[in-house]
């Protein structure tokens, strides 16, 4: 068996995604990130970023995530951003031709996954690994939506579907160094 290459990737921790719904996740992610980086494992950040005649604009008559300070990721972040690459975004998944070049730059084959949405960019971001032969683990409670509980666990639910209930986990379930093992599932 090969050697596994683990990364925690931070999906869209930004201002303008904050809500009373999703605000109490901020602090779980924060530690997650202090844990991984205080082992030397790679992290990636991500970052949406919207923009006029958008797919998100012409379809969905979403116009929000246009301009700083609702694009900058949390003040939270900040102490750990500088030590990690962050991918600006697009689309909802942190494949694009950047984040793609930097998971195969670094082999990664574990891709630790927590954020906001849990319904959308989380989840897709997680298939898009699974297709791409990688394994996916979304960490549960350090995932949320700023919609609400109800997209939230929706998105655990298809999740279950598309990439299996066992790549579903908690942060308390990770390893102190991730890269030793892969942990127990919930």
């Amino acid at each position: 068996m090969s050697k596994r290459r683990p990364v925690l990737v931070v999906v869209d921790v930004q201002n303008g995604f904050i809500t009373e719904d999703s605000a109490p996740v901020v602090p779980v992610i924060v530690e997650l990130v202090r844990r991984w980086q205080a082992t030397d494992g790679d992290v990636v950040f991500t970052r949406y970023l919207n923009y006029a005649g958008s797919p998100y604009e012409r379809l969905i008559g979403w116009t929000e995530m246009t301009h700083a300070p609702d694009t900058d990721l949390v003040p939270e972040l900040a102490p750990h951003v500088g030590q990690s690459p962050v991918v600006d975004k697009r689309i909802y998944s942190l494949f694009t031709l950047e984040g793609t070049q930097l998971v195969n730059e670094h082999r990664w084959t574990d891709l630790y996954i927590c954020g906001i949405d849990t319904e959308s960019c989380v989840l897709k971001t997680a298939v898009d690994a699974f297709e791409r032969d990688l394994t996916p683990w979304i960490v549960q409670d350090a995932c949320a939506s700023h919609a609400g509980p109800e997209p939230h666990n929706a998105g655990l639910l298809v999740a279950r579907r598309f990439i299996g209930r066992s790549q579903i986990i908690s942060a308390a379930g990770l390893p102190e160094t991730p890269a030793l093992r892969i942990p127990a599932s919930l």
